[in-house]
């Protein structure tokens, strides 16, 4: 009896330190996505700029972000007709040795008011 505890409980923890894991890693994607989706609603405004973009998703970072998702790494471009922005980092390690990275990312055409005829 004591032999297969000995065998079976270290498998169960190791598998539990994964689930907890990728669950983490879930959690910092989602994380990663609204910072992005922020950032662009942000950028797209008719007078705003990439700037403007970089600082609502730090904002969101800042808030959300927490301890989940470490060293995150947020671009925004902004043309004439769309913006794109990006947000990366690197999801808190659980299992020692498995570093996992994830990104958020969001597109969209700038928003433009016109008068109508």
């Amino acid at each position: 009896m004591s032999t297969e505890a000995v065998l079976t409980v270290p498998v169960l923890m190791v598998l539990l330190l994964l689930i907890v894991q990728f669950a983490l890693a879930m959690h910092a994607q989602h994380i990663a996505q609204t910072a992005a989706s922020r950032a662009l609603a942000a950028a797209r405004a008719q007078d705003a700029s990439s700037a403007t973009g970089n600082a609502d998703a730090a904002a969101t970072l800042r808030l959300v972000g927490g301890r989940v998702l470490h060293a995150p790494t947020v671009q925004v471009s902004r043309t004439a007709e769309s913006v794109t922005a990006h947000v990366e980092g690197q999801v808190v390690v659980v299992v020692p040795g498995l570093r996992l990275r994830v990104s958020g990312h969001a597109a969209g055409p700038v928003e433009k008011w016109s008068v109508s005829p």
